[in-house]
């Protein structure tokens, strides 16, 4: 079998999360990993707290000593490449001092002990120290250990209240005031801040990142109004952390994709039911709605589907009069001539199509591939049939006009070559494999056991089917367009299984069109 190359795909980034937990679903670590998924990354996940909590509000909160959180981010980053990190819950001081110190000895070290190398990966710190109502979260020696720890992020994504507590200032009364403190943080502690807009009064809801320097870029946006909330905050810093990790560096078209996420995942929560209070957002609405829920099938699985599904099909093709004719000997030689007439009507048009898919395929192996079979087809089978239909017969290509099944299969063919070069290959592909198939079937004398016999009045003809460069482009042919297949959208791949299904009657109807006797 002719080896199909994989195309080879970039890295999906790894992309850990260092905060509490939610059981049901909607915030921690288990929106992050959702929210991860979404932007395109691998999520790991290493907690800092467990937390009882459900869409009605905190009922318990249970911290793990740190020598297990520390073993925890050991054990990740010991092992796996790290691309980006989210820093959510942190609870206490202890905990807080062992992230930092964790984050401080392992980006940028080198590999050392078994250990993986660690470039710089970029830092998102959602900085959970007040609720949405304005209640503290964190005991005030605790907040003050949260400020040390936001120099060593890259992005840090505050609340409004959160804002003016970094900043050490009252609440920001409006959208400029959030602006300036945002500035001052930035410069303060030389850390990009993500300024939200969404608890402030009104149908706007902006946001904008502040860098050190000074420099504002603001995302516009209108409020949407669901009372489904939970976990915002938690998705929107996971979900720019794991764009930033795909695209390093471009964190203001970072922020700008996740918002338009974050705006899809608001509007299509109320499609979940989860709880009685604020429920989630729905993260995955996008690829459940676009990207679909069925599993990308192998090529190696459509080609079994295919091939069993045109078994009637097959079945009819083998018992047809001229088949068996042929097989036994008792073909008549003016029904095989005419046989080999129609062929060679067909042989022409079947060329340009090979062509015409040569033109379009997407690879240059591929492009060579089927050039080499049109040209095969001219200079190869036509001239064969040419010889055949010598001057002596009374049956010759240039006086032959086509039969009602050699139109219908050529114009089938042209059809499908005006389309894509999926549908395209998806039809001439039966004329490789139904082929091949019949021919390998008749040498091997399992049609009819005088096909073996040397002095088979078509021995000639069926020795050509004996033909291991054939062999092999069959097995290309149905390596390309099954591969093809296994990569393509849904509709098209049912496309493709169409235009195949109806190649394959065409052939059955191509060989009927010939009596046996």
């Amino acid at each position: 079998m002719t080896a199909v190359a994989v195309p080879q795909t970039r890295q999906t980034p790894n992309i850990l999360s260092i905060a509490g937990t939610d059981p049901t679903g909607g915030a921690g670590i288990q929106a992050d990993l959702k929210s991860f998924a979404a932007g395109g990354g691998f999520g790991m996940a290493v907690v800092t707290a467990l937390v009882a909590q459900n869409t009605r509000g905190v009922r318990e909160v249970h911290v793990p000593d740190t020598a297990f959180l520390r073993a925890q981010l050991d054990a990740v980053s010991d092992d796996v490449r790290i691309d980006a990190v989210k820093i959510g819950m942190l609870a206490s001081v202890d905990v807080i001092t062992t992230v930092a110190a964790w984050l401080s000895e392992v980006r940028d070290r080198d590999a050392t002990q078994g250990a993986v190398a660690h470039p710089a990966f970029p830092v998102v710190l959602d900085p959970v120290m007040i609720a949405a109502s304005g209640d503290p979260l964190l005991e005030p020696d605790t907040i003050e250990a949260l400020r040390a720890l936001v120099p060593l992020a890259d992005l840090v994504t505050p609340n409004l209240f959160e804002l003016a507590e970094l900043a050490g200032e009252p609440l920001a009364a409006d959208w400029s005031a959030a602006l300036a403190q945002g500035a001052r943080i930035a410069e303060t502690y030389r850390v990009r801040v993500l300024v939200k807009g969404g608890h402030l009064a009104g149908d706007s809801a902006p946001d904008a990142l502040v860098d050190p320097a000074g420099t504002v870029t603001e995302f516009p946006g209108e409020r949407i109004h669901t009372p489904h909330t939970h976990g915002t905050g938690c998705s929107l810093s996971s979900g720019v952390a794991a764009r930033i990790s795909r695209e390093p560096g471009e964190w203001a078209a970072a922020i700008r994709e996740t918002k338009a996420w974050l705006r899809e995942s608001l509007q299509a929560a109320a499609q979940l039911s989860v709880g009685e209070g604020s429920g989630p957002l729905h993260h995955l609405v996008g690829l459940w709605e676009r990207g679909g829920l069925s599993t990308q099938p192998t090529a190696a699985a459509i080609r079994t589907e295919w091939w069993d599904r045109i078994a009637q099909v097959r079945e009819e093709t083998e018992a047809l009069g001229f088949i068996r004719g042929l097989a036994d000997g008792t073909l008549e030689r003016e029904h095989f001539l005419e046989y080999i007439a129609q062929d060679s009507v067909y042989l022409h048009a079947y060329a340009r199509v090979l062509a015409r898919v040569s033109e379009i395929a997407p690879t240059p192996e591929e492009q060579a591939f089927w050039a080499r079979a049109s040209h095969g087809a001219i200079m190869g089978e036509l001239e064969l049939h040419r010889a055949r239909l010598g001057d002596d017969t009374p049956i010759h290509v240039a006086t032959q006009a086509p039969s009602a099944a050699t139109s219908g299969y050529v114009n089938h063919l042209l059809a499908a070559s005006t389309k894509d070069y999926a549908e395209a290959a998806a039809a001439v592909l039966p004329c490789f494999w139904i082929y091949a198939d019949l021919g390998q079937r008749l040498f091997a004398g399992e049609i009819h056991e005088r096909a073996q016999s040397p002095d088979h009045p078509y021995a000639e003809w069926i020795a050509t089917y004996d033909d291991a460069g054939f062999a092999a482009d069959n097995e290309t042919a149905i390596g390309y367009v099954t591969a093809t297949a296994s990569a393509a959208t849904p509709a098209t791949r049912e496309r493709m299984w169409r235009a195949f299904e109806a190649g394959s009657i065409w052939e059955r109807e191509f060989f009927g069109q010939t009596p046996a006797r």
